[in-house]
């Protein structure tokens, strides 16, 4: 498989989360799918992408088919849904919200993704959790997720997906998070003299107020 770029992991996770939280929204819309990957929870790093930025990495995902769009009757704008089944065989829902998790999150460790995992798919316990992360590790079409030791960084071990390439088990864990993350524009400074500049225009709006009411009689 063609390894995904970081952009189109957070849309295809996206795709993923919001057809078993929010069934009754999907397919998703464009202008949903950028909210969606720029929401403040349940995502590492937080993004700001704008609308080129998604379409752009749509348009990878619909040319290696992890994502097709729909035209629906009477839908005045198309929407996306993913084709993970079509690309990845026999993933059970256990493995699709994992998944899910790690392209939305990062690395994570066995209690992290038991936590996180809920809402799409509680795990009883933590054995069955790992249960489920070895069957990633060993799937028949080659592995989609590696356990990264501890150490470099990390107290205990952790897990990425491999949707987006190889990652060294050896990686620090502080080095992991995505290179191409977009950081916000810093907020304009604040004007010092607002505070006059605001009372001047109150002034100026009472001026005019008062000549108007004398021109009215009132």
């Amino acid at each position: 498989m063609t390894p995904l770029t970081f952009e189109q992991s957070r849309i295809l996770g996206c795709l993923l989360e919001k057809e078993v939280l929010v069934p009754d929204s999907y397919p998703l819309t464009l202008n949903t799918l950028v909210t969606a990957c720029n929401q403040s929870t349940n995502r590492e790093p937080v993004t700001n992408f704008d609308e080129s930025t998604v379409t752009r990495a749509l348009e990878g995902l619909r040319e290696t088919q992890w994502a097709f769009q729909l035209s629906q009757a009477g839908a005045r704008v198309p929407k996306f849904k993913h084709n993970l089944h079509a690309k990845i065989h026999d993933l059970s829902p256990a493995s699709v919200a994992l998944l899910c998790t790690l392209l939305l999150r990062g690395h994570q460790t066995a209690g992290e993704l038991r936590q996180r995992t809920e809402r799409m798919h509680p795990f009883p316990d933590l054995p069955s959790i790992e249960a489920e992360l070895d069957t990633l590790q060993n799937h028949p079409e080659g592995p989609l997720v590696v356990c990264l030791p501890s150490g470099n960084g990390r107290r205990v071990p952790a897990y990425a997906h491999l949707l987006c390439g190889p990652v060294d088990p050896n990686t620090p864990a502080s080095s992991i998070a995505p290179v191409t993350t977009i950081v916000p524009p810093p907020p304009p400074p604040i004007d010092p003299d607002w505070k006059e500049r605001i009372e001047s225009e109150l002034a100026s709006l009472r001026a005019e107020l008062a000549e108007l009411k004398a021109q009215l009689g009132i």
